[in-house]
């Protein structure tokens, strides 16, 4: 039983003892029908209502408790057995309040009023039980299909997370290497740096695999290591301005949510020492904002779409918000949502 139920088995206990003992305060009325056959009596009325609490409460208790001394034939379907349990029980509590009160308060009235009173409180009472054990069996069943469901969601969220990220590591190695190979012809010299610095970035990557959300600071890190190949290869073509303030390192995102962007800035414009490609990352009303001028090149590569689609998904699983696309007809610009 946890707190809920117990608050509930409670609460209802007493609310029973009062509900089903209330008829005794019409004795209150001195020339009232009941004040004919029985005296009111505070202590005795007292009495009746919390005996008739106790009761409930023990009931609720062998019924509900998991692997309590009734619950027990309930489970193992052995109803005969449950039910005559529940009457013996019952029973012996009818009998033992009867000589109680007969004991220390005594009785004066009709011959047998004071059984038939108890009997007929102990039944209205079980009836009660029965309605409320149902009541309490019910919320218990949907609170155990809302736990599974929640535990359901979240293994499809995890599941589908790891399809994302294996999905964008193969997109990003077949496009790190493909510059490479580029380089390589160009420049010898200048692809053992590449390779230096694209091995922090594999570093992080691959350090971090299991790891969901970073914080902003580890992530401009990481794209520091990767923009210097892009800016080897480029030289004076390419730019890249990080202005965040410092009390956002600390937010997080998911794992490389950056790189992409600057890779799709770097795949799809066309940099010149004229018109060089300029990458600016800030922070504007909470969202972190990485943008780029557009120059579009005449003959683009192809493109699979995963880039841009990957990363909003990621961003409805992780943070329960979408990225926002701004596509002008001078820049390009992508805000993420940042999580505290």
């Amino acid at each position: 039983m946890d707190n809920t139920e117990k608050r509930i088995c409670l609460y209802s206990s007493l609310l029973i003892g009062l509900m089903v003992n209330s008829g005794k305060l019409l004795a209150l009325r001195e020339n009232g029908i009941v004040a004919h056959y029985w005296k009111f009596n505070l202590a005795e009325w007292c009495f009746q209502a919390f005996y008739n609490a106790a009761f409930c409460c023990l009931i609720f208790y062998l019924n509900i408790k998991p692997g309590g001394y009734l619950s027990v034939y309930r489970d193992q379907k052995r109803y005969w057995a449950y039910l005559f349990c529940n009457a013996l029980v019952a029973l012996v509590s009818l009998v033992t309040g009867l000589i109680i009160q007969r004991a220390w308060f005594g009785y004066d009235g009709v011959p047998g009023g004071l059984a038939a009173g108890y009997f007929t409180r102990f039944g209205i009472s079980c009836i009660l039980i029965v309605i409320l054990i149902r009541i309490v069996f019910l919320l218990r069943q949907t609170r155990q299909k809302d736990l599974e469901n929640a535990r359901l969601k979240t293994a499809y969220m995890a599941s589908e997370l790891e399809l994302l990220k294996e999905q964008m590591n193969p997109h990003f190695l077949f496009n790190s290497l493909s510059s490479l190979s580029a380089i390589i012809a160009e420049d010898p010299a200048m692809a053992q740096k590449y390779l230096k610095e694209l091995s922090n970035v594999f570093r992080y990557a691959l350090v971090r695999t299991k790891v969901n959300l970073v914080t902003v600071a580890n992530e401009l890190t990481m794209l520091r290591s990767f923009a210097q190949p892009v800016t080897m290869r480029l030289e004076k073509a390419f730019r890249l301005n990080i202005n965040v303030d410092s009390a956002y390192l600390s937010y997080q995102l998911p794992h490389l949510s950056l790189q992409p962007l600057l890779e799709n800035a770097v795949k799809h414009n066309a940099a010149t020492l004229n018109d060089p490609l300029v990458v600016n990352i800030y922070v504007f009303n909470g969202l972190l904002v990485v943008s780029n001028n557009l120059q579009p090149i005449s003959s683009p590569e192809n493109s699979t779409g995963i880039g841009l689609a990957n990363l909003n998904e990621r961003f409805k699983i992780m943070t329960g918000r979408e990225i926002e696309i701004i596509k002008t007809a001078d820049d390009f610009i992508v805000k993420l949502p940042l999580k505290v």
